[in-house]
């Protein structure tokens, strides 16, 4: 017995296997010079049976021993079953982006349309805000929390033969810019105000809040007349 092959042995004795050698003694005749391991307690075929008699070289069974089962496996016709590894767990499934829901304010969402305004630069408080939404048509926009706020009026001129409705106010949290909440509240804005029988909408917005300007010319609204103020002393 080769030096080689009696350390195979003693590697498996101690893997708990048994080293079984082909019988063949013609190199080149069927199993001549394969290995194969039987459980040494079962007599199981462990590793490097095939239909044909034995398989594995001694360097696949020396891997094999040593753990590395891997590399010699695709080789082993053996009756040893690869272990299945485990079934990698599915990722849990996004959470649905929240809906946009454009409606009337209520006297709950007063803290959070103050805090919008006060973004805005205007300083009130969320009970001052609960006390004007009974007298201000507000809309608030929510996704996933309050977003927007908008409030409208409606004033009957001597010159024109239809009410005139105005978006007098528009904010919308600055982490839901380009998101398309600004123009789902002027949407509903028009929607109700046409239902009202206004024949026109006019936005009021600061001089200097360009972008604003920009916003509100990109729904087809034209800068018409300038808007004078004066405050009154109380």
């Amino acid at each position: 017995m080769s030096e080689e092959v009696e350390a195979l042995r003693d590697l498996a004795q101690n893997r708990g296997c048994k080293l079984v050698g082909s019988r063949v003694r013609t190199p080149g005749k069927g199993d001549h010079g394969r290995f194969g391991l039987k459980d040494a307690k079962t007599g199981r075929e462990v590793f490097g049976f095939g239909t044909k008699g034995l398989a594995a070289t001694s360097e696949e069974i020396a891997d094999f021993l040593r753990g590395n089962a891997a590399a010699t496996w695709k080789r082993s016709v053996g009756s040893v079953k690869r272990s299945k590894a485990p079934a990698a767990k599915a990722e849990p499934a996004p959470k649905p982006e929240p809906k946009l829901v454009v409606r009337d304010a209520k006297p709950r969402d007063a803290e959070a349309v103050a805090a919008l305004i006060v973004a805005l630069g205007y300083a009130v408080t969320a009970t001052q805000i609960k006390q004007r939404l009974r007298a201000v048509q507000t809309l608030v926009a929510e996704k996933g929390g309050l977003v927007g706020v908008a409030t409208l009026s409606i004033m009957t001129v001597l010159h024109r033969p239809k009410p005139v409705g105005r978006v007098s106010m528009l904010v919308v949290a600055e982490e839901a810019h380009r998101a398309g909440i600004g123009t789902a509240l002027v949407a509903e804005a028009e929607k109700q105000l046409a239902g009202a029988g206004c024949g026109l909408i006019e936005v009021t917005s600061n001089t200097k809040r360009l972008p604003a300007h920009a916003f509100y010319e990109s729904l087809g609204y034209e800068r018409t007349s300038h808007r004078f103020a004066k405050a009154l002393e109380d």
